[in-house]
């Protein structure tokens, strides 16, 4: 089960540990049944507890961003530990605006 919050219309996301393929595929069902479930206009993903991400975690990026999109809310990705702000601007998401 995740860590969440859920306040004033943001959802927010508390990821921890390591994401890889293994909890990737764990993490993304949850993680959208929330926000079908509650249509939030922003889906914040908090990544102060994240230890290590390899390329299973832009996955799980770009995924929530198309479903976000798909719903007409967006995606703001927040507090990036250096070693996953290198791994995240090495793949551009950069240019999606969602780092905050």
């Amino acid at each position: 089960m995740l860590n969440t919050s859920y306040q004033d219309n943001v959802l927010t996301v508390f990821l921890s540990g390591e994401i890889d393929q293994h909890t990737s595929k764990n993490l993304r069902p949850e993680i959208d049944s929330q926000t079908e479930a509650l249509r939030p206009h922003t889906l914040c993903l908090d990544f102060s507890n994240v230890k290590f991400m390899d390329s299973s975690g832009i996955g799980l990026i770009m995924g929530r961003f198309r479903q976000m999109s798909l719903l007409g809310g967006s995606l703001k990705i927040t507090n990036l530990p250096m070693n996953i702000k290198r791994v995240v601007q090495l793949a551009g998401i950069q240019t999606l605006g969602v780092i905050k």
